[in-house]
């Protein structure tokens, strides 16, 4: 069980920082997060990458004050989508013409959800933005949903404003991750020990999202 959950973990996490390349490839918009980490790209000279793992230990730091223990599974997501994203935009290339922009993007959400699910099905920890999401809950008593939507309007706006991209692929995400999880739980309950049930309730991974994801 610890080998298929190691394999789940890390193929998760590979293919989480594959599907943001393709993302950024498609040209069509990113998730909240990817927007903040694009944004703040622009301004530094760092790769996308960098940025998203200097991000996540950033966002373990704001775990200290939440009282959240971090795992295996959230260390790990710091360093293996940072290499996955900067691999996956070194070796794809620009997609061209729109509907080859769009099927790509397609194919970005559909991978980051299997992604999402390997990654959470593992069970060995959550991604620091997500952490972030369920300490802030644990601590202020708000429902998930408040705090989800705030943190991710949060980084969006700073994102946007910083010149991260926005766009239909945005939207897609957004509306589109949380069924496309739903949907593939069942091909790993019971075979990971991440999900008890498919009818429990599912953080989702922040590029994450990147988470979301995102994250």
């Amino acid at each position: 069980m610890l080998t298929r959950r190691l394999i789940a973990l890390y193929l998760g996490l590979w293919l989480y920082g594959t599907s943001m390349a393709v993302m950024i490839r498609a040209g069509l918009g990113l998730d909240p997060w990817d927007v903040f980490h694009q944004g703040v790209a622009e301004h530094v000279p760092l790769s996308f990458g960098m940025v998203t793992a200097l991000t996540g230990v950033a966002v373990l730091l704001a775990w200290i004050p939440l009282r959240q223990r971090p795992g295996l599974g959230t260390v790990s997501n710091v360093v293996v989508i940072a290499i996955a994203v900067d691999a996956g935009l070194w070796l794809i290339p620009a997609v061209d013409g729109l509907w080859w922009r769009v099927l790509a993007m397609i194919t970005a959400v559909v991978v980051n959800a299997a992604a999402t699910v390997l990654y959470i099905g593992a069970g060995m920890g959550p991604g620091p933005r997500d952490g972030l999401m369920t300490g802030l809950v644990a601590r202020t008593g708000w429902p998930v949903w408040t705090v989800r939507t705030s943190i991710e309007v949060s980084v969006l706006a700073t994102g946007w404003f910083l010149g991260g991209s926005v766009g239909i692929g945005t939207l897609v995400y957004a509306f589109g991750i949380g069924p496309l999880v739903q949907l593939m739980i069942p091909l790993v309950d019971g075979r990971l020990p991440g999900f008890t049930s498919m009818s429990r309730p599912v953080p989702l991974l922040e590029k994450d999202q990147a988470a979301v994801p995102a994250d």
